[in-house]
């Protein structure tokens, strides 16, 4: 872990101090990427085969979800897991149920009627990742709202893992309407979802995933008509802003939640005294030994950053200048400082507020942008499994209205058959 004095620091020093990790964006990772996209666009499905074989060490598959299969994963688990698993799903569609966009009018003025209409995409590609742990909570966090939303389409791929597919996996797919998983993970399954290769293609692909998938999403948005992604949502993050009110071991525990995730994955305390900064430290020696993914975690912590700040304003200038994905308040009085943050994929507020909540049961996506996109990006929700359009409507009392005006613009821009198609309806 490194120890920062914010006030100490110059530009250059500050802003190496919020870097990411260098392997977030290494050039190899760009390479080995570009090398599996060149593959699978010539030959499809064997290179994605060929490259699983190679990195997973096992050819990818479609496991239908049977009622056998999935009454066979069910009763693999208790009656508590289920019961949570039901928690989780119902609280992510109840939430984007509430703020799923809706069709508006507006009369711009008599005569003139614009409408903005909502539409589900076609088909989306949901990546769920499991190469160290089943995240089937981002299968429930993606595939219900894509269902709220109505995509006709959704298309799951996830990593086969060493063994037999985790039983929350296919129970959590399942209930959120899923019929099939396709088992291939890491870049290639993102190749695979953009050329159509063993996979139905997809028009927009969604999910977090390493340091490969992350910028295979990326490679995959920039080739022509290649597909829309989400965000661009990497390793985990997490900031917590503390001051002496805060109970150390709770922040203590919050930063290891996201540290065990990956061992790139990042975690930040800003923090307003040396107490806290040095308590909080002992808490991260003392707790990170018991974690059974303890040795993923300190890697994780060498990546870590403890900040002192003066007061909760300069914490803020620190977390809108990092724009963390996850973005803990463990403050006295947080009203004040959320007025003057921007940047967050996601903040929690008040030390009952766990980041573990909004990861699993509070309702809200936890696929969220990282990265520092949260500066212009926001996390995944029913919208994003939406496209919009506008419809315009006049009248010969509107067209009368305003083709003046659009004749004279368009001729001011030297675009005379843009003025007649405009004098031709009034004339």
């Amino acid at each position: 872990m490194k120890r920062f004095e914010w006030s100490n620091l110059n530009a250059a020093e500050r802003q190496a101090a919020l870097a990411r990790p260098a392997r977030r964006r290494d050039a190899e990772v760009a390479d080995v990427v570009r090398r599996i996209f060149d593959d699978v666009e010539r030959e499809g499905e064997a290179a994605v085969k060929r490259w699983s074989e190679t990195i997973d060490k096992r050819a990818p598959q479609t496991l239908a979800l049977t009622a056998s299969i999935v009454d066979t994963a069910r009763a693999k688990l208790t009656r508590e897991d289920l019961e949570a698993l039901d928690i989780a799903i119902d609280n992510v569609t109840r939430y984007h149920e509430a703020i799923k966009p809706e069709a508006q009018e507006i009369e711009i003025r008599a005569g003139v009627r614009c409408r903005r209409l909502w539409r589900p995409i076609a088909s989306c590609g949901l990546y769920i990742p499991g190469g160290t742990a089943p995240l089937f909570s981002t299968l429930i966090m993606l595939a219900a709202p894509a269902r709220v939303a109505g995509v006709r389409e959704r298309i799951v791929v996830t990593p086969p893992g060493r063994g037999e597919i985790h039983p929350m996996i296919v129970a959590a797919a399942a209930a959120c309407g899923i019929q099939s998983l396709s088992l291939v993970g890491g870049a290639q399954a993102i190749a695979a979802l953009t050329f159509g290769a063993g996979v139905p293609k997809a028009e927009k692909i969604f999910g977090p995933g390493n340091a490969y998938v992350t910028e295979a999403k990326r490679y995959a948005a920039a080739l022509p008509g290649g597909p829309l992604i989400d965000v661009p949502a990497g390793p985990s993050e997490l900031m917590v802003i503390a001051d002496d009110s805060a109970d150390p071991r709770i922040v203590a525990a919050d930063l290891l939640s996201q540290a065990e995730h990956d061992t790139d994955a990042q975690v930040v305390l800003v923090a307003t005294s040396d107490a806290i900064v040095s308590a909080v430290a002992r808490e991260l020696e003392l707790q990170t030994p018991t974690l059974p993914r303890a040795e993923i975690a300190q890697a994780s912590l060498a990546q870590a950053r403890l900040i002192r700040v003066r007061d909760a304003s300069e914490a803020a200038g620190v977390s809108n200048a990092y724009a963390p994905e996850h973005l803990s308040l463990q403050i006295a009085n947080t009203e004040p400082l959320i007025a003057q943050l921007n940047n967050a994929g996601a903040i929690f507020v008040g030390a009952w507020s766990a980041e573990t909540f909004g990861d699993y049961v509070c309702g809200p996506s936890h696929v969220l942008p990282t990265d520092g996109a949260a500066r212009a990006w926001s996390g995944v929700n029913v919208a994003s499994f939406m496209k919009s359009f506008v419809v315009q409507e006049m009248n010969e009392q509107g067209a009368r209205a305003l083709a003046p005006a659009a004749a004279r613009l368009a001729r001011l821009e030297g675009l005379e058959a843009h003025a007649r198609a405009a004098d031709v309806r009034v004339q």
